[in-house]
């Protein structure tokens, strides 16, 4: 692998064609990604990406009268301390505001490489064409904001915005609130029922932390399974599935530590049982709000039919375990 220093002015000019190649695709890339859910913003990337063919045509004529139409074949994977990007396939699944961001960081990354590489390069046409593109990879930020300015319209932002509320619910609400109503709920009735069965604190501890754990495994593998995101949007399933298995197993413990209250403080099953009894309430309350606050349930709706749903499985569990 060959330093940045002990590049030539060749090299550095096939590395900046490459780039400007790479920025190119990423931008395309882009655009293709975000047409269908955020047209204006796709435009952004058009627009950006048209400045980045731009780019590459002059460093390409400036190359070819410098050096002849044989292009190096070089990457900045052959280089050490060359501008590290990461992969696109990473970012395309990132938040709207996140991609933006993401793209002026590059910007500003290219910016570095040029006034990097024109203080390398001897070439006076060279070095004036590399301080140039740092000059306006530098100032790409402005031109991003001017772009949106011009592209963006309030209708269009808010369309955005009323796009990228409706993909968060899909992507990670919804998934949590499944996991979170599984968990709450339904590891109820085997923590309860062991715990009326045993009146043993760290037997029903035991319990709830097996269901809980059972039941995030479990969710989480049915989210997951259930589609790959590629037509309802939902997004990568592995991710779907981490959520809803995580929450599953917060919901499931939520109520279940309160039994690592020792045997040895009196009264303990009962002191354990109101604490849990109080969790389980609060959880309930939780799940009430995020449906009202997100899945458009109204609050006393939510509230009734999580409540009922909560008590009827919790009077099974203590009724099973006191028989």
């Amino acid at each position: 692998m060959k330093d940045f220093s002990q590049l030539t002015e060749r090299e550095i000019l096939a590395l900046a064609i490459a780039n400007e190649e790479e920025d190119y695709r990423v931008y395309m890339t882009f655009n293709e990604d975000l047409k269908d859910r955020y047209p204006a913003t796709a435009a952004t990337f058009a627009s950006m990406a048209d400045v980045e063919a731009s780019h590459r045509q002059s460093l390409i004529k400036t190359y070819t009268e410098r050096f002849g139409p044989n292009l190096l074949a070089i990457s900045r994977d052959n280089v050490r301390g060359f501008l590290r990007r990461r992969p696109v396939w990473l970012i395309r699944n990132l938040p709207l505001s996140v991609i933006r961001r993401e793209t002026e960081i590059r910007e500003a990354e290219a910016g570095g490489f040029y006034k990097r590489a024109a203080a390398q390069a001897k070439d006076p046409a060279i070095r004036k064409l590399l301080s140039d593109l740092a000059l306006v990879e530098q100032g790409h930020e402005a031109l991003a904001h001017e772009i949106e300015s011009r592209v963006l319209t309030r209708s269009e932002l808010a369309k955005e915005e009323k796009t990228g509320h409706r993909m968060f619910v899909l992507q990670y609400v919804q998934p949590g609130l499944a996991g979170l109503m599984d968990g709450s709920v339904s590891t109820l009735a085997p923590l309860f029922a062991a715990a009326f069965a045993t009146q043993d604190n760290w037997k029903t501890f035991l319990v709830g932390l097996a269901a809980a754990i059972g039941a995030g495994i479990s969710m989480g593998f049915a989210e997951a399974l259930s589609d790959d995101g590629s037509l309802t949007g939902r997004g990568s399933p592995l991710l779907r599935g981490a959520i809803c298995g995580l929450m599953t197993a917060i919901g499931g413990l939520g109520h279940s530590l309160p039994y690592l209250v020792p045997q040895t403080v009196p009264n303990a099953f009962y002191i354990a049982t109101a604490i849990a009894g109080l969790v389980v309430f609060v959880e309930l309350w939780i799940i009430a709000w995020v449906r009202a606050r997100y899945m458009d349930t109204p609050l006393l709706r939510a509230i009734f039919q999580i409540v009922l749903g909560g008590a009827i499985v919790l009077a099974a569990g203590i009724l099973i375990g006191g028989a």
